[in-house]
């Protein structure tokens, strides 16, 4: 006999805040990314910099992941349907697969390529005045985007109770993490480019605007590998060890119920995880009570981790009762 409990309604405010954060985290971004964009494309163009052509698509490769990333955070929030059950909560980190393969593709192809396109042929360095005023104000907009991610960051880390760098490198949400980790990326591509036109400027040669296109072709693919390989790691990921203790010994306490004998988690989402156990509950007890003892286990649970969206407890003998019966206690 199994029964299973479906949640009605949010996860829990904190969980609505954060989704409603996450959108504007990554809007923001994708505004700024875009304007930047042409900005430093028109600058490279009239500077005849790489390193600036690079940031462009640097830039660019940003607007299609904060894109791909939009897509992500709408789809993810599609309520569960018949042919998707468990809802769609997981397709978020295929979408932010694809943005880590936009930075790499879009952003540090180019550049690489670029950069050693001018180290073989070289480059007339035009007026570079323009490309560090565009400079400028790139760092400006992009610190102001990264300000916000960080803000967001910290207080998704203050509602959890973790410290903020071990938020940011285990979270889920893999939308404010990429914000985060590409606008820090885009500061530092910044000072790369600016470095780069300035020794071109004092030297006269083209060799340094390349080294500069280089370096931040690596930063992206640095950038993009991490981001997959969060993604990937997410993948059927449980619940942290000491949150799995925890409910086990929530399970453990609920009346009726003796032991838990095997315990599943799974993340689906930044606030989705469904749990399923199968639990030994007295042999005493009648159908009902039975009954009773599941939803109030799925209450208990619901209430102190408003994101475990789906509870499903698989009531099976115990060891000893299968001993006793002569059946197989593994099976």
């Amino acid at each position: 006999m199994g029964t299973s409990a479906e949640q009605s309604g949010t996860a829990g405010d904190a969980g609505e805040d954060s989704g409603g954060e996450s959108v504007t985290t990554v809007l923001v971004a994708a505004a700024a990314n875009l304007g930047i964009a042409l900005a430093k494309a028109v600058a490279g163009i009239i500077s005849g910099s790489s390193a600036m052509l690079s940031e462009a698509a640097h830039s660019v490769a940003d607007t299609v992941t904060e894109v791909l990333l939009l897509t992500a955070l709408k789809r993810s929030e599609k309520p569960a349907d018949e042919e998707h059950p468990l809802g769609y909560g997981p397709e978020r980190y295929i979408w932010a697969m694809l943005a880590a393969v936009a930075t790499f593709v879009g952003g540090a192809v180019f550049s690489i390529y670029d950069g050693i396109h001018t180290l073989v042929a070289g480059e007339d360095l035009g007026d570079p005045l323009i490309s560090y005023i565009v400079l400028a104000v790139a760092f400006v907009l992009e610190g102001f985007s990264l300000r916000t991610g960080i803000k967001q960051v910290r207080g998704e880390a203050a509602r959890t109770g973790a410290p903020v760098g071990h938020y940011l490198r285990r979270t889920p949400d893999t939308a404010v993490k990429a914000v985060v980790m590409e606008d820090s990326a885009a500061l530092v591509g910044l000072l790369l480019a600016a470095g780069g036109l300035l020794g071109g400027q004092l030297t006269g040669s083209g060799v340094w605007d390349a080294i500069a296109s280089l370096c931040i072709g690596a930063l992206l693919l640095y950038v993009a590998w991490v981001l997959g390989r969060s993604n990937a790691e997410l993948i059927g990921r449980p619940l942290p060890k000491a949150v799995r203790l925890e409910i086990r010994e929530l399970l453990a306490g609920v009346e009726h119920i003796e032991a838990v004998l095997e315990l599943t988690t799974l993340v689906q989402g930044p606030r989705e995880a469904l749990v399923a156990a199968k639990v030994d509950l007295r042999d005493t007890s009648t159908a009902a009570q039975i009954e009773w003892a599941c939803e109030e286990a799925a209450a208990r649970l619901r209430e102190r981790f408003p994101n475990v969206t789906r509870v499903y407890l698989d009531p099976t003998p115990g060891f000893a009762q299968r001993r006793e019966e002569g059946l197989n206690p593994w099976g």
